[in-house]
């Protein structure tokens, strides 16, 4: 158990954190930050160009959209034993060059082929280097734990607000650039990614320390027996398909209440917000009282309770600013559960991967969960194409993280240890 923290705010817990990060961590960081500050410049506005300017039928732009996702998440596996088998550096640079190239053919693509062409690229990109930062983020943060500095959750939660600073501040740069056109924005998220290219070409080490490379075939076989690591990725997949309704059934709620998705950007804005500056503090709070799977079901809870706020107030049939308050609580329950859900899941993933394969391990995270919130998002779509009571498929959805609590391994204690 370690002593519990000083106070302090948010930010000198931040600062403090920062100040004890190795200059490896320091970069991989900040990486996840420009990452989606690049990232987030371009795809918010992705489906609006791909309707509007190139005049594409709405099932086109929805099929282009998912084979963005499909060949990110889907592909992250395929990256994570690349990156065990190569190292992390080649797996960075690689990325980052084919993001550049993705977004600038993005940029000048007209037809539907070189779009779904650039998007593919795009995506792949990201099954390249995601994985590769991910994984050492992770071993790293072991390391720090075992050198005394605190609970490994600190790194990866100092990670995942650096990655939510970037989700907020990426769709102000591409709004600010779609004054010019939609090309400019595609060339500035190049240009973003030109800068980590070189960053990492100068100050990733060709090769880092403690961090072995397996050619051996057969982790893939050693994986998939491994039911904690398993039930693992389905509770973080079931994180996922509740996170994945901000997207899906939120806007339609918004649009209920408010009779238009005008309020759906400041509930996205007060989602980064919390996560940007109250990150650490929840997780140090954790760290001092919490285990990784306590933390998870903390959170996984949360979750619940977000939904089961919305399925209270549904019935009531609310409308205007009375209808907004039980979105907003939906919205911060969720966000709450996803700041302890998220660095627990990460950190909880080391002492579940075989030696050497923490890259495999890693991507399998996100592919898995990743296949669990496509089935589980067209399960959600038939829900509401059923007419069913108003409250129901959000009582529902409440009760899939409740489910997920019992599939979380039974004890964090190392099982195979990266």
């Amino acid at each position: 158990m370690y002593a519990p923290a000083h106070s302090g705010t948010p930010r000198s817990s931040r600062e403090r954190t920062w100040r004890r990060l190795s200059p490896l961590l320091r970069l991989l960081v900040l990486t996840q930050l420009v990452f989606n500050v690049g990232f987030f410049a371009v795809l918010p506005f992705l489906a609006g160009h791909l309707g509007t300017a190139l005049g594409m039928a709405g099932w086109m732009v929805g099929f282009v959209l998912g084979l963005r996702t499909f060949s990110q998440q889907g592909l992250f596996m395929v990256g994570g034993w690349l990156v065990d088998r190569h190292g992390v550096r080649p797996l960075v640079l690689t990325g980052c060059a084919a993001r550049i190239a993705g977004f600038v053919w993005l940029g000048y693509a007209e037809r539907t082929w070189a779009v779904i062409g650039a998007v593919l690229l795009i995506g792949f990109a990201a099954a390249l280097f995601s994985p590769a930062v991910e994984s050492e983020v992770a071993r790293q943060a072991v390391l720090w734990e075992e050198e005394g500095h605190g609970p490994r959750t600190r790194v990866l939660a100092l990670f995942s607000a650096a990655g939510q600073a970037g989700t907020f501040v990426g769709p102000l740069l591409g709004g600010l650039l779609l004054a010019v056109d939609f090309r400019a924005a595609c060339l500035a998220g190049a240009g973003v990614f030109v800068l980590v290219l070189a960053g990492h070409a100068w100050l990733m080490p060709q090769h880092i320390p403690g961090r072995a490379r397996i050619r051996e075939p057969g982790g893939l076989r050693v994986m998939v027996r491994n039911r904690r690591f398993l039930a693992l990725c389905c509770a973080y997949g079931s994180y996922l398909l509740a996170y994945n309704q901000l997207y899906l059934i939120l806007p339609d709620e918004v649009e209920r209440v408010a009779g238009s998705q005008v309020p759906l950007s400041w509930l996205f804005a007060l989602s980064s917000l919390l996560v940007v500056f109250t990150q650490l503090p929840v997780t140090r709070w954790a760290g001092n009282r919490l285990d990784l799977r306590r933390s998870m079901t903390v959170g996984l809870l949360l979750i619940a309770a977000g939904f089961a706020v919305v399925a209270a107030a549904r019935p009531a049939a609310w409308t205007g600013a009375a209808g907004l308050p039980p979105t907003a609580g939906f919205v911060i329950l969720l966000t709450l559960g996803q700041m302890l859900v998220v660095p627990a899941a990460r950190a909880w993933v080391p002492d579940l991967a075989e030696d050497g394969r923490l890259g495999l391990y890693t991507g399998a995270l996100s592919s898995v969960s990743g296949l669990i919130v496509l089935i589980g998002s067209s399960a959600t779509g038939s829900l509401l194409d059923l007419r069913l009571p108003a409250a129901v498929p959000w009582l529902i959805l409440a009760a899939v993280p409740v489910l997920a609590v019992a599939l979380l391994p039974r004890r964090p204690e190392p099982a195979g240890g990266a």
